[in-house]
């Protein structure tokens, strides 16, 4: 068969054709191929760029984010968590739960069942609950929520098909107490869409019994009273532990108050964790007969990342739903618990706890309700009952909260491993507590870790008592001194807030508060300079006064009167030095325009003098060559000691500069005292070793008027010494709350 003939053009084309056709195709592909490289550099994160990352890279990455900014600040100290081997186990069981989750569902069911039948039985006879089940939640409030749930259900028998409106025509309430942590009562009505009008606080005992327990006798009024006008009490939150100082509520009356009106009573605290003890107050073991409580076990024993448990009795399984879940994935909750109870056993257990109890006994406070939480606050007793106000109450004006904060900041950096930390109190203020069963598992808090923190609380309190006793004292020689500003400021755990008050004649405030900050400023610099054992700074980093100068705490051998002599004498120094150099700034200013001045008409007579010849360039020049002009040369100088200006042909007489008039001595202060060498600044010779002992401590003042009459007013003071009111007693050093 003959070929088909092709029209050699038409060949030519057609490959033609395809060459173009692909080069069109090449292009395409390297475009696109560009814009997927441009699209991976700019739009994918760096740490996903790529085929992945090895995962040495990876943990190495989450060192540095755990460490990195701990190594840069090392001089804070910080509380690492005490992870033990019981540790090791709680976070292997979150590992094998996300292995075990891909099991095949019958294998994952019976798994999931026997580590929730095990766990909930183990924590029922551990904690003294008979016959309860188990809700396992992340959030320690879940499970109150969850109850909250449980209980609308079993009181509204319409509410599954009606819903809100079965609320709407009987409200129900909500009690808790006044006591109870903070934001407890709002969050609960925000997750259950219930108004605040839902939630009653309840008061604490004002008369009888702990200040931090419900008033049992107020509670059945209230609920009486809401009753009448047509809401339903739905549910009681009692605390076995307030948050703040771990009182006990008088839960057996409450259960009783309870059942009379068919309210549900629900309890949590840290005093729960005692009920695993041997020997259990009768006033915590009356929590075994509530309807439900909760339990943080991973602060009880040291166990991070395991869930909170709420054990609850109820006989309507089908109500039960809202506490249960259908997940098997979400049944593994208890899984790092279930291995964690197994590997301490009943003896590990019971003794993290015991050690925990065992340590309040070693704390300086007596405890009369013997409760495993110590809250305690310094407080000063005054022998004039007539300025501590009704029922000796301690007036507002002695900063004894703000004394308590700093002591326990101090001691919670000195003794990390004590875990005591600061709380504020509704009646008490701000106070210092010691919660072990809290904190010891998880930081390891030990015996030795107790007597360190005795030693540095018998080594605090006497800085503190002295603070406080010379605070007044210093007020009044501030006030005294005219040229300084006493500034209240109660929040300053100090002896007191200085400021050096600047007068000028200047009307423009801004100039006005820039010199006073500036010379306010250059006062702390000077004052730091002194070797001396006291602290000035700015004050706090938030609300504190500007242009201040805060005096931290001291000691008992202070000497306030050289120490406000000093204040004011360095900051007159620093007001005349900065005056001075104003002054100066205005002479040199002067001074060289008049100089401008005179050089300007010295020329001017130079040229009369030498005449318009001698200004010509070429003919000058021949002109001073053949007749030279011989004419002195004149300049002039400034004076900055006379403050005028003189001629330099003097100068150029003696080859030499004159030296002028001496300058004055730099005014300094005339009242520092002499003093021994090695003593440093505001120190006082103590007259006996007890140093502020009950005697002393009362004549003080008295020993300081008497001297300031022999020796007359002090310059620089207005009128004479007033007498300072009535001296602390022997100070009450600890307090725990009752």
């Amino acid at each position: 068969m003959d070929s088909l003939m092709v029209d050699p053009t038409l060949a030519e084309m057609g490959k033609n054709l395809n060459e173009a056709m692909k080069m069109l195709e090449d292009n395409q592909r390297k475009v696109e191929e560009e814009n997927e490289k441009k699209y991976a550099r700019k739009d994918i994160p760096g740490p996903l760029q790529g085929s992945g990352q090895d995962m040495v890279s990876i943990l190495q990455l989450v060192q540095n984010l755990m460490h990195g900014e701990e190594e840069e600040e090392t001089s804070q100290s910080y509380r690492l968590q005490n992870v033990g081997e019981q540790g090791h186990m709680a976070l292997l069981g979150h590992s094998l739960a996300a292995y075990i989750s891909v099991l095949d569902r019958e294998r994952l069911r019976k798994l999931t069942t026997r580590i929730l039948s095990d766990t909930t039985l183990w924590l029922c006879r551990l904690f003294r609950y008979e016959n309860g089940s188990a809700y396992y939640h992340e959030d320690d409030r879940e499970g109150l929520l969850k109850i909250c749930r449980l209980v609308i259900h079993t009181r509204y028998e319409d509410y599954t098909l009606e819903g809100f409106n079965v609320l709407y025509t009987k409200q129900p309430v909500i009690y808790i107490s006044s006591a109870a942590r903070a934001g407890l009562g709002q969050a609960l009505c925000n997750q259950l869409g219930l108004p605040l009008s839902c939630m009653c606080r309840v008061p604490c005992n004002t008369m009888f019994g702990s200040q931090h327990q419900m008033d049992v006798a107020l509670l059945d009024r209230l609920i009486k009273d809401d009753v009448e006008c047509g809401k339903l009490p739905l549910l009681l939150v009692a605390n076995a532990g307030t948050p703040g100082a771990g009182h006990t509520d008088k839960l057996g009356r409450l259960k009783e108050l309870c059942e009379q009106h068919k309210m549900w009573l629900h309890v949590e605290g840290v005093n729960l964790a005692t009920l695993a003890l041997g020997y259990v107050s009768s006033s915590v073991l009356a929590a075994t007969k509530c309807d439900s409580m909760t339990l943080t076990l991973g602060s009880w024993l040291g166990l991070p990342a395991v869930p909170a448990v709420t054990l609850y009795r109820h006989e309507d399984p089908s109500l039960v739903s809202g506490l249960t879940s259908s997940q098997p994935v979400e049944k593994l909750r208890a899984l790092p618990l279930w291995l964690s109870l197994q590997y301490l056993g009943h003896d590990g257990i019971v003794e993290r706890i015991k050690h925990a109890s065992q340590l309040v006994s070693n704390s300086p406070v007596e405890d009369e309700l013997s409760s495993p939480v110590v809250v305690f606050k310094f407080f000063q007793e005054y022998s004039n009952r007539a300025e501590a106000g009704p029922a000796g109450a301690i007036p507002a004006h002695f900063p004894d909260c703000a004394l308590s904060l700093q002591l326990g900041e101090q001691l919670a950096q000195l003794v990390p491993a004590s875990g005591v930390d600061v709380v504020e109190l509704e009646d008490e203020g701000t106070c210092v507590r010691f919660s072990p069963l809290m904190t010891s598992a998880v930081l390891g808090t030990e015996i030795q870790d107790i007597d360190h923190l005795v030693d540095c609380l018998k080594m605090k309190i006497p800085v503190l008592t002295s603070t406080l006793q010379l605070r007044e004292e210093f007020e009044q020689e501030v006030r005294r001194t005219v040229s300084l500003l006493y500034i209240e400021d109660l929040g300053w755990p100090g002896l007191g807030v200085v400021r050096y008050n600047y007068h000028s004649d200047e009307k423009n405030d801004d100039k006005q508060e820039k010199e006073l900050e500036k010379i306010n400023t250059e006062l702390l610099k000077k004052l730091n300079e002194l070797e001396s054992d006291l602290t000035f700074s700015l004050g706090p980093e938030f609300g504190g006064q500007k242009n201040c100068v805060y005096i931290g705490m001291v000691t008992e051998d202070l000497d306030v009167s050289e120490l406000v002599e000093t204040i004011a004498a360095t900051g007159r120094e620093i007001e005349e030095n900065s005056r001075l150099l104003e002054n100066m700034t205005e002479v040199v200013r002067k001074g060289i325009q008049e100089a401008q001045l005179q050089l300007q008409k010295a020329n001017e007579e130079r040229l009369l003098e030498e005449g318009l010849l001698r200004q010509i360039p070429v003919v000058g020049s021949v002109l001073n060559w053949f007749s030279p002009f011989q004419a002195s040369p004149k300049g002039r100088t400034f004076n900055l000691t006379a403050g005028s200006l003189e001629s330099t042909e003097s100068m150029y007489v003696s080859k030499a500069q004159g030296t002028g008039t001496t300058p004055p001595p730099t005014p300094t202060s005339s009242l520092a005292k002499q003093r021994l060498p090695g003593q440093k600044a505001f120190k006082r010779s103590l007259r006996s070793s007890d140093g502020f002992s009950e005697t002393s401590s009362i004549s003080h003042c008295d020993d300081l008027d008497k001297t300031e009459g022999a020796a007359g007013a002090a310059p620089g003071r207005e009128g004479s010494p007033q007498p300072g009111p009535a001296q602390p007693e022997s100070p009450q050093l600890l307090q725990q709350t009752e």
